[in-house]
Formats: C-alpha cells, structure tokens, sequence
C-alpha cells in the first residue's frame, strides 16, 4: 500500500531537513552579507577557482536564469572577478578575488562551530551525507517516463 501520510514520506524529510539547512547557514553567513546560494557558489570557487559561468552551474545544478543574479551580486560585493574566456568570447570566467580567499577561513570556523553547537555528531553526518549522496546519484541517473 502506498504511504499517503506527510509524516511517513522521504521527500518531506528531506524537505524539512533543505530547509533546517538553509536557515542554519543563514543565520551563520548573515556577517559575511551572504546568502545560502552565494555560499554555494563560493564553496564550488575555493575548490576550483577561475571556472566559467556554465561550469558552476552545472557543479551546483543551477540554470544560468538562477545563477546570474547570485554571481551578480558576489561581483558586487567583492566576492569575485568575471572575464571573458580568451578561447570563447560568448563564456564569462569567474574568479576569486583575493578577499574572497582571505574569508574563507573564517566562514569555515563559523559554519563548523554552529555545527558543532548543534550538538549533531560528525559521523553521523558523513553517513547521512554519503545516503544523500546515493540517492541523488540515484535520481540523477533515474529516467522519467
């Protein structure tokens, strides 16, 4: 039979938990004047930085209608650098600028003692992640009839 009560359903609590997340980090990265989604975006730069437009969004499943106007106000406020693509004039590479480099270890030190306040135990979390991950990978491959 299938599970028709809100409570009983994976999607509400993954649901529920994208939203614990999103207002958590909210709350951490409301000193640095950054949102959730701009910390996305820096997250996927401190990885690999100097990518194009297209190459982040496709890292954070994000279309470029969504993107712009978070990689517009990081440019704003300090956070990046954009340059045309000396191979593709159409593509825009995005930078890190040095402040941008210089914060992230003290946005790191905020997100992980919030965390640490939370009293949620790592392992924990590294096992809930990777099951998230498998899922996603999941419906990633997943093909909708």
């Amino acid at each position: 039979m299938i599970q028709t009560k809100l409570d009983e359903q994976l999607c509400f609590e993954v649901y529920r938990a994208a939203s614990h997340f999103n207002k958590l980090y909210t709350h951490v990265l409301a000193p640095f004047q950054l949102t959730y989604s701009q910390y996305l975006v820096l997250l996927a730069l401190w990885e690999q930085d100097r990518v194009m437009t297209k190459e982040i969004g496709e890292r954070l499943n994000l279309g470029i209608g969504t993107l712009n106007p978070i990689l517009s106000k990081l440019f704003e406020r300090g956070w990046i650098e954009k340059s045309i693509s000396p191979t593709d004039k159409r593509a825009t590479i995005i930078s890190l600028t040095t402040y941008a480099k210089e914060q992230q270890p003290n946005i790191e030190q905020a997100i992980v003692k919030q965390l640490e306040a939370c009293g949620y135990l790592m392992d924990e979390g590294r096992a809930l992640r990777q099951q998230l991950h498998e899922l996603n990978e999941f419906f990633e491959n997943f093909s909708l009839k």
